[in-house]
């Protein structure tokens, strides 16, 4: 899109109007709609974590008028990688928690250096593999969010946000022609 803002979904949108440009957004934005309700899948909501983050998002859309079964997959999934980046970030705390006690244990003698040295790195190994996944997690997470607002975004694109001229009828430009080509001569 050149140079301006985002088009924004007339719910959002703050200043005057007109009820001829109110009305064109309104009903283009409808048609933009199945009408169908945001429905949760059956994954999302047995996760905790995934059910909170549909809840919310779901809240949001509804506010703007954009609940609409047909960004339901994109939504789901976003929740879903949402659930799965919180359970490997608590994994990853998990491993600095073991790495804290290993060394306490180290410290009071409890074990040998060459076994603290072999079990610090293999808890190092599963540390660096939970971030790995986290951020691919959250890489994914993202395309899902652009693609996300790309997709609400073109269909807020494709909404004129004036109202449009009329088009003149067949005979009107006939009629319009006509008179010019008299008036011409």
């Amino acid at each position: 899109m050149p140079g301006g803002r985002p088009t924004k979904p007339l719910a959002l949108v703050q200043g005057h109007r007109t009820k001829a440009e109110k009305t064109v957004r309104e009903k283009a934005e409808r048609e933009l709609l199945t009408g169908s309700p945001l429905k949760e899948w059956p994954e999302v909501k047995a996760d905790p974590i995934a059910h909170k983050e549909f809840a919310r998002i779901k809240k949001l859309l509804k506010s703007i008028k954009k609940d609409d079964d047909l960004f339901g997959a994109n939504i789901n999934m976003q929740c879903k990688l949402h659930g799965e980046c919180k359970r490997y970030e608590e994994l990853k705390e998990s491993c600095n928690v073991e790495l804290k006690e290993l060394y306490e244990a180290y410290q009071t003698q409890e074990i040998e250096f060459l076994v603290y040295l072999d079990n610090k790195e293999k808890i190092h190994n599963r540390f660096l593999a939970y971030d790995k996944k986290i951020m691919d997690k959250r890489k994914m997470l993202l395309s899902i969010t652009k693609d996300n607002i790309q997709t609400i975004q073109a269909a807020i694109n494709s909404i004129p946000k004036k109202e449009q001229s009329k088009q003149k009828s067949p005979m009107e430009a006939f009629l319009e022609r006509r008179q010019a080509k008299n008036s011409a001569t």
